[in-house]
């Protein structure tokens, strides 16, 4: 490391004073004026990475769903995954070393890490379309160069792109070619050959409007276009030609609102679906002729899809464990469809992707969606082997058709993380092949009614949380009280959190009517004001 080429460098991307940041599951993520120092610090973590386990690694610049004038910056592992947990805890202390120390920090991480600074690093780049991405990811290059690593800029990529290059670049093309077409070229592909087995393939077509949030979702879309087959028509809407990004629109807006982003005209029961701001989430919706708004989460995904290959795992006769990981936040009966009606079981597990990602690799094939619309499949590495096999040898027309339909979607998902543009596909092939309307999948089950709110504290650390986030340690007296509430409303069940990024406790309640469980959410809500330390007036009736 050239110390004094080092401290020319660092001195141009100085850390404001006092301001404190915590990688999480979503990186870093701030006001975008705030970040620079953050993200030429983890141009230089990303080369620290690669040195240590000798692969490329990704950067991405992204804020995800939040707003324009926010942004953020997340590492990618070498097979697309986040970021390993021991390297989060050095990207915080990277992050927040004063100036004088940075260099003394890097040496510690070298040697607890066995990082060999003499070796090759590799990493690349991808950014969103916010004004100030390009910025910081100038400064992520000056990270990476001061350190001696090679990078490749990728330009402007959904998050799930950078993911799947990632995963491509370090299986020696394997996964796919690292490359927007071959991306392209890998998803079509798949979705064209299991498209052509439905029973109106050719003839009709499938309509669908997608709200990409103003975001780099409708730029990619826009370049997918010319690969998709004549039959599926894809209507772009929120561009980002007009309207900031995020702004009363994408996935986030409408799965908390409950009601249709801005910019899209809706007509009765007419197919559509929201991106977020980096096209990593989906939620689908409708309005039925009355005018009710109908949204299909996260939740109604993962049964769709858990539907279809549950199906096509019985036709393979393979000894195959398939399970569904959710989060406390997923519907009740979501969970008592998928584990009384359908028979598949359901793990829960703690809020945060990286969670979901881990818990569904302990299965042959692990179908995991959080609420939000973010998720993906996983088919374990036996499996996706024995799929393939049974295609190229099986006897059995059945069995080798579905061998064959099973090796399509293990090419049509994204494996290394949720990704809008992929499950999208995803969906519209299963709903193609089963010859699904969006009303009749709604229709699965009926959502009980909820409610999200958030309470301000004076410090989030106060509330510790048990069994998935499920149930709340501390303060005393807390989780007692939610006890009692509960017992008053019918299927009703509630459960706190601390969010992972500001002073608010997250409180989730549903139960048998939307009045009861705002009522619910509102005692809880009460509760945490006044045993967790509230800030602020106390919450008000809904």
């Amino acid at each position: 490391m050239d110390s004094e080429a080092f401290r020319k460098y660092s001195a141009l991307h100085p850390r404001p004073a006092g301001l404190t940041l915590q990688y999480g599951t979503a990186g870093f993520r701030t006001k975008a004026e705030q970040l620079d120092h953050v993200v030429f610090r983890m141009g230089l973590l990303a080369v620290l990475r690669s040195k240590a386990v000798a692969a490329t690694i990704g950067i991405m610049v992204t804020a995800s769903h939040n707003p324009e004038e926010d942004n953020g910056v997340k590492l990618v592992d070498p097979l697309g995954e986040m970021l390993h947990p021991s390297w989060e805890e050095y990207a915080t202390q990277l992050a927040n070393a004063e100036e004088q120390e940075l260099q003394k920090v890097i040496t510690e991480i070298c040697q607890k890490a066995a990082v060999n600074l003499h070796k090759d690093a590799s990493v690349f780049i991808g950014r969103d379309t916010r004004p100030s991405s390009k910025k910081l990811s100038q400064s992520v290059i000056d990270g990476i160069q001061v350190l001696g690593g090679q990078y490749h800029d990728y330009g402007l990529v959904t998050t799930p792109q950078l993911h799947y290059m990632v995963c491509c670049q370090n299986t020696q093309g394997q996964y796919g070619k690292a490359t927007l077409e071959g991306y392209y070229e890998k998803l079509t592909k798949a979705f064209m050959e299991l498209i052509k087995q439905s029973h109106c393939s050719g003839e009709c077509q499938r309509h669908l409007k997608i709200d990409c949030a103003n975001g780099i979702g409708a730029l990619k879309l826009s370049e997918m276009k010319p690969y998709f087959p004549q039959e599926m028509l894809v209507h772009i809407y929120n561009d980002g030609t007009k309207e900031k990004l995020n702004h009363l629109c994408g996935a986030d807006f409408v799965k908390v609102h409950q009601k249709p982003p801005g910019g899209l005209d809706m007509k009765p029961n007419e197919r559509c679906c929201s991106f977020d701001g980096d096209a990593d989430r989906i939620v689908y919706y409708y309005k039925d002729t009355a005018g009710h708004f109908h949204l299909i989460d996260g939740d109604k995904i993962a049964t769709l899809i858990s539907i279809f290959l549950k199906e096509l795992l019985a036709k393979v006769k393979q000894d195959f464990k398939m399970a569904v990981v959710q989060t406390a936040y997923a519907n009740g009966n979501s969970t008592r469809y998928l584990q009384e009606t359908l028979k598949v079981p359901v793990h829960c597990v703690k809020t945060g992707v990286k969670h979901l990602h881990h818990k569904a690799q302990e299965f042959d094939v692990g179908v995991y969606f959080e609420a939000n619309g973010h998720g993906t499949v996983l088919f374990s590495k036996a499996a996706e082997t024995k799929i393939r096999q049974l295609v190229k040898e099986e006897k059995d027309n059945e069995k080798r058709e579905a061998a064959k339909m099973l090796e399509n979607m293990i090419d049509l998902i994204n494996q290394t993380v949720g990704d809008a543009v992929s499950d999208m596909l995803v969906i519209e092939a299963i709903l193609a092949l089963k010859g699904l309307t969006v009303q009749q999948w709604d229709a699965l089950y009926a959502d009980l009614p909820n409610r999200l709110l958030k309470v301000q504290v004076a410090d989030r650390r106060v509330i510790d949380t048990t069994d998935a986030e499920r149930r709340a340690l501390t303060p005393p007296g807390l989780q007692e009280k939610i006890d009692a509430l509960v017992k008053k409303y019918k299927l009703s069940r509630a459960f706190v959190r601390p969010s992972g990024t500001e002073d608010v406790v997250r409180i989730y309640a549903e139960a048998d009517t939307q009045e009861n469980a705002d009522a619910l959410a509102h005692e809880v809500s009460l509760a945490v004001f006044h045993l967790a330390g509230g800030k602020g007036a106390p919450p008000q009736p809904i």
